[in-house]
C-alpha cells in the first residue's frame, strides 16, 4: 500500500539548551516542583483533560507519572527522577528540584560545559566522601534497639505529604502502626541471607484514620462470611490448621476451545465430569485433614458446600497479589492442577478468625511465625486514602533501606545548607595540584562550586511557601525559617527557635545570613558536627540511601543534559 503522505525528514535541533522554549519549559517545571515541596507544599490536581480520574497530590511519584512533558530534554530529566523513585521511593522532589536548579545555574555560567561537568563530578565526590565519613555533621546513626530515630524517620515521611490531611494525633497513630508493621516483617531468626517479610495494605476508604490498625498475618475480604456465625474449622492432631493454596480455577468451567480439540464420547457430560473431579479433590482434602482452602480464582458452589459440611473453610477470589505472601507465610506450595494433588504442597496456620472493619468482613489468617502482616488503612475519602497509601509504602521502603544502611540525614533543608557550607569551605582550601588534575582554573572551579551550592540552597528555599525568610547560620550551616510578616534584617534571634531539622536551638550567637538571593555568599570556616544531643521526638530526618542517590542522580542527569549538542526528532 502506497503512503498517503511523503515521509518527512527528521528534525535536527542544534544546541537545544540555548533555545528559549527549553528555558521556559525548565523554569515552569521547576516552579511546579518547588511549589509542592515539604510539609507546607501546595497540592496539585492532575487529570487528562477529557474527564476521568482526578489525582490530588504533592508527591513526585504521582505527579511525574501523570505530567505530560513535551520537550525531549525535560523527558530525560523526568525519566531519570522516576527511575530513582522506582528504586528508593523517597526524595523524588529533592532530586527533581536539585536537577532543575543545577541545569539553570550551570547553563548561566560562562564556562565550557565539559569543564563544568569535570568540576561538578569532583564536587559530587567531595559530597559523597563527606556524607559517608564519620566526621559528617548532617547525618545521624540509627539505633534499632531504640525507637526514637525510627519514629522520626516515619513521621518525617508522613508530615511531608499534606494531601493525606492528617492532624498530629493521626500522624502519631500511623507512625506507630507503620513501625509496628515493619517490625512484624523482620525475621525473628537471623540467617545468612535474611529476607524481610511483607506488609499488605488493606483498603478501608471511609472512617477515621485512628481506626487504622495492624494485624499479624493476612486479611482476605470475604463478603459471604458474616461475623455473627461461629467459625468451625478442622484442625490436625497437633492443633494446627492445614491449608491448601490453589492458583488454578476451581469453578468447573470447561477449558477454552482454542487451546485444542476435545473428543467426547456419546453420553458423557463434560460439566459433570469436571464437577466430579472437583468433588474428588474435595474428598482428598478432607481425608488429608485440610482445614482451609484458598483459591486465587473461583471455587464451584457445590465444592464450597461440600467443604463447609466437612468443617473446611473455603475462600476464593483471593487474587494473584496474595499468592506469594500466602505461600511464604504458610509454607504451602501453590497447586496448579486439580488432577494432581500432593500432600507435600500443604502449609499450616496457627489460627483463623473473622474480622470486621467498617462494614467489611475478612478472614484473618494467623501464621505460626509472623513475617507477613496486614495494615488496615483508613482515611476519610478516596483521594486522601490514595495519597496516604503512597506515603505508607514510602515510609515502609525507607525503613527497609535504613536497616541495610543504619544512617539518616538531617531534614528540613539542613543537609542541603550544611553541604553547601562544607563545599564552599573545601573549594577555598584546594591545592593548585587539584586544579591541574581537574584541568581547570581556580576561578572556573569557584564559579561552578558557587552554582552547585546555590542549587543546594535553592532546594532548602523551596520549603518556604509563605513569603517568609530563609536563614542559614555561620556555625553549623543549618537552615532556619523565619515566618512571614517580619521586616528584613530584624533581630533574627528573636524570631527563630529551632533549625529546620530540629536538632539545633537558638542558644548561642550563630551569626545569621539570609539565604535567598545570595550570590557569592560568605564562606563558613569549617563545618563542625552538630551538637551531640539526644534525638528529639520531632526531629526531621531524611532517608540516607535515598538522599545520597538523589544527589548523585540529580547531578549526573544535569551533566547529561549539559552535554547534549543535538536533538534528532522523528517528524512522522
Amino acid at each position: 500500500m502506497s503512503r498517503l503522505e511523503a515521509k518527512k525528514r527528521p528534525l535536527f535541533i542544534n544546541e537545544p539548551l540555548t533555545k528559549d522554549t527549553f528555558g521556559q519549559s525548565l523554569s515552569l517545571l521547576s516552579r511546579i516542583l518547588k511549589s509542592c515541596y515539604g510539609p507546607a507544599g501546595r497540592l496539585k490536581q492532575l487529570h487528562n483533560g477529557v474527564g476521568g480520574y482526578v489525582c490530588t497530590t504533592s508527591q513526585s511519584s504521582a505527579m511525574l507519572s501523570r505530567i505530560s512533558v513535551s520537550h525531549s530534554v525535560l523527558s530525560v530529566l523526568t525519566t531519570s527522577v522516576q527511575n530513582h523513585i522506582s528504586r528508593f521511593s523517597d526524595c523524588g522532589l529533592f532530586t527533581a528540584i536539585l536537577c532543575c536548579s543545577l541545569v539553570e545555574n550551570f547553563k548561566s555560567l560562562n564556562v565550557a560545559s565539559y569543564t563544568v561537568i569535570k568540576i561538578s563530578k569532583h564536587l559530587l565526590s567531595l559530597c559523597m566522601d563527606y556524607l559517608k565519613s564519620e566526621a559528617c555533621g548532617c547525618r545521624v546513626s540509627v539505633d534499632f534497639s531504640s525507637l526514637e530515630t525510627l519514629l522520626c524517620l516515619v513521621r518525617s515521611v508522613l508530615t511531608s505529604k499534606p494531601a493525606c490531611m492528617l492532624n498530629k494525633p493521626e500522624v502519631d497513630h500511623l507512625t506507630t502502626l507503620i513501625l509496628k508493621a515493619f517490625m512484624f516483617t523482620v525475621p525473628c531468626h537471623v540467617e545468612t541471607n535474611a529476607v524481610l517479610g511483607k506488609c499488605i495494605i488493606v483498603p478501608v476508604k471511609s472512617g477515621r484514620v485512628v481506626d487504622s490498625t495492624v494485624l499479624p498475618g493476612l486479611l482476605i475480604e470475604t463478603p459471604e462470611i458474616k461475623l455473627a456465625k461461629p467459625l468451625a474449622v478442622k484442625r490436625t492432631c497437633s492443633n494446627m490448621i492445614k491449608i491448601a493454596l490453589f492458583c488454578v480455577s476451581m469453578s468447573g468451567d470447561l477449558s477454552n476451545p482454542e487451546e485444542g480439540t476435545i473428543t467426547v464420547h456419546h453420553g458423557i457430560s463434560l460439566e459433570m465430569s469436571e464437577l466430579n473431579q472437583l468433588l474428588n479433590v474435595g474428598k482428598q482434602l478432607v481425608n488429608d485433614e485440610v482445614g482451609l482452602v484458598v483459591c486465587q480464582k473461583v471455587i464451584h458452589p457445590s465444592l464450597k458446600q461440600y467443604l463447609k459440611e466437612n468443617h473446611v473453610i473455603a475462600v476464593d477470589r483471593a487474587g494473584l497479589s496474595l499468592m506469594e505472601p500466602l505461600s511464604r507465610m504458610t509454607g504451602s506450595k501453590p497447586i496448579a492442577s486439580i488432577h494432581s494433588l500432593s500432600p507435600s504442597c500443604y502449609g499450616s496456620l496457627k489460627d483463623v478468625r473473622i474480622e470486621n472493619f467498617a462494614s467489611k468482613y475478612f478472614v484473618h489468617l494467623i501464621p505460626n511465625d509472623t513475617v507477613v502482616c496486614s495494615l488496615v488503612l483508613c482515611n476519610r475519602n478516596e483521594t486522601a486514602w490514595d495519597e496516604l497509601k503512597r506515603a505508607c509504602e514510602t515510609a515502609e521502603h525507607v525503613l527497609q533501606l535504613t536497616i541495610k544502611e543504619p544512617l539518616a540525614l538531617l531534614g528540613g533543608g539542613c543537609t542541603e545548607t550544611h553541604l553547601a557550607s562544607y563545599i564552599r569551605h573545601k573549594s577555598c582550601s584546594l591545592s593548585t595540584s587539584s586544579f591541574k588534575e581537574i584541568d581547570c582554573s581556580r576561578t572556573q572551579y569557584q564559579l561552578v562550586a558557587d552554582g552547585f551550592c546555590r542549587s543546594l540552597e535553592s532546594v532548602a528555599c523551596s520549603l518556604n511557601h509563605d513569603d517568609g525568610e530563609i536563614l542559614t547560620d555561620m556555625v553549623y550551616g543549618h537552615c532556619w525559617l523565619v515566618p512571614s510578616g517580619f521586616p528584613a534584617f530584624s533581630n533574627w534571634s528573636d524570631l527563630v527557635s529551632k533549625c529546620g531539622c530540629g536538632i539545633n536551638g537558638n542558644i548561642e550567637n550563630l551569626n545569621w545570613r539570609l539565604l535567598q538571593g545570595q550570590f557569592g555568599s560568605p564562606i563558613i570556616q569549617g563545618c563542625p558536627k552538630g551538637p551531640s544531643v539526644k534525638v528529639a521526638d520531632f526531629l526531621t530526618l531524611d532517608c540516607f540511601a535515598a538522599k545520597c542517590s538523589g544527589l548523585q542522580v540529580a547531578l549526573e542527569t544535569a551533566n547529561l543534559i549539559l552535554d547534549l549538542s543535538y536533538i534528532i526528532e522523528d517528524q512522522n
